[in-house]
């Protein structure tokens, strides 16, 4: 990659920006008010805001390896604090794909180092489900079916916070559950049935 084509990319957005509406920046310095916190994947191939169809200042976006969220990962539980407590988001969307080389990587019997913590979260995924998931013979839906696993356990992880158990009495607050087809391009909504989750959730994790 040419680094210096990236700076003319620049700058030919700017200009196009600024030719459809001289006060674009200006008001995009003004300060954030988005609707959506977006967890994803920190996959190049998956770009948030463009699978959306959104524009800059339209959701507040975290990306990890895998679109994790570990209840012990700061960056991740920080996110969300500032997201429901500060932008008063009103949804949040976990949203993985298919082919995603980190859930790859924990299907396989490997030391792979730095990533072995990080991983051993989706891998208890797998030990969660692994019925199921073991009665699936082929290798590739197989896969697929622990991707849509993980974002299912991720939005539990993000349930089982105390900022979102109380923004959901407060104002209603929603988590979603979307995996991203990157053969297709579409997005797919796994109706993760919200008021259930946080019912079974909140018997153990209820906070007064």
């Amino acid at each position: 990659m040419n680094i210096a084509q990236i700076f003319k990319n620049n700058h030919d957005w700017v200009q196009e920006k600024l030719n459809l509406d001289k006060n674009y920046f200006k008001n995009l310095s003004k300060g954030q008010n988005p609707d959506i916190l977006y967890i994803g994947c920190s996959d190049s191939r998956v770009s948030a805001e463009e699978l959306m169809g959104i524009a800059p200042g339209e959701a507040f976006i975290h990306r990890n390896i895998a679109n994790m969220v570990p209840n012990t990962d700061l960056s991740s539980m920080s996110v969300i604090d500032y997201a429901v407590f500060h932008l008063k988001v009103n949804h949040i969307v976990v949203c993985g794909h298919y082919y995603c080389g980190g859930v790859k990587a924990a299907m396989q019997s490997k030391d792979l180092g730095i990533l072995n913590p990080w991983l051993r979260n989706i891998r208890d995924v797998y030990r969660t489900h692994r019925f199921e998931l073991n009665a699936i013979t082929n290798e590739d839906e197989r896969y697929k079916r622990l991707v849509e696993l993980n974002v299912q356990e991720q939005c539990i992880n993000v349930i089982k916070t105390a900022e979102v158990q109380r923004a959901y009495r407060s104002r209603g607050l929603t988590v979603h559950g979307w995996v991203f087809d990157i053969h297709s391009g579409n997005l797919i909504d796994l109706k993760i049935d919200f008021p259930k989750v946080l019912e079974n959730v909140m018997e153990i994790y209820r906070l007064k």
